[in-house]
């Protein structure tokens, strides 16, 4: 045995839990004036994260700023893409690609997060779409390969995350990605949120599962009246 492999032998394993300081990055959120996006920038700012809300039309990105309140500014999503460390995607699947083709300049070198879950409806409910890359996680990381693209924020309620009163949300954050300094970038964001955990849940070709899984939670919600989120047991 080499001293190296003995020193490698000796070398404590990382606290899976050892998360580093995201607290002075800058979030952007396309999509920041829908429900889920709206919903994300609110919480972040909330916990204290300097947040820009992005949209095609920089002018309903500053009316969303200004009633989110909280120090939140709003911008079109070139400019978000530009001012931001970490860049949250949050639009409609039917606009995810050419969205993420515009601005793939503006994106280069960022952390992005893509959240987008590729959903379909029928007289039957909600159903998961497979994109020709096999998730929207890989279809960014495709379209985007100057960026960190990560997967994270799924499985989160609007509602909850828009309502004032509700002072936690009770769920944890299933955090994808190839690049494991990445990942715990992102997951220490979402344990930004009071009651959030991140929590590695693989690489990006595990995230179709995780994003489909989004058909299953609408169906309980509609069931039992709720707003589910998830759990993992035993970490």
């Amino acid at each position: 045995m080499t001293s190296t492999d003995s020193a490698a032998q000796k070398a404590p394993a990382k606290d899976p839990w050892d998360l580093p300081d995201v607290s002075g990055l800058i979030v952007g959120v396309l999509g920041g004036t829908g429900p889920q996006g709206k919903g994300l920038a609110y919480r972040l700012a909330r916990a204290g994260q300097k947040v820009i809300v992005g949209s095609r039309a920089a002018e309903r990105a500053v009316s969303a700023a200004e009633e989110i309140g909280l120090g939140v500014e709003g911008a079109d999503n070139a400019e978000t893409a530009r001012r931001s460390d970490i860049v949250i995607v949050a639009v409609p699947w039917e606009g995810h690609g050419d969205t993420l083709t515009s601005l793939r300049a503006e994106l280069s070198g960022k952390l992005v997060v893509d959240c987008v879950n590729p959903l379909g409806f029928d007289k039957k409910g909600a159903y998961a779409l497979t994109p020709e890359e096999g998730s929207a996680a890989e279809q960014a990381a495709a379209l985007l390969p100057d960026s960190r693209v990560t997967a994270a924020f799924h499985h989160l309620s609007a509602v909850l995350l828009a309502d004032p009163g509700v002072e936690a949300i009770d769920t944890d954050v299933m955090v994808l990605g190839e690049v494991r300094a990445d990942v715990e970038i992102v997951q220490a964001l979402a344990g930004r949120i009071t009651g959030m955990r991140g929590v590695f849940a693989g690489r990006l070709r595990n995230a179709h599962q995780v994003e489909s899984l989004v058909a299953n939670l609408i169906s309980v919600n509609r069931r039992y009246k709720a707003h589910a989120g998830l759990r993992v047991t035993d970490v």
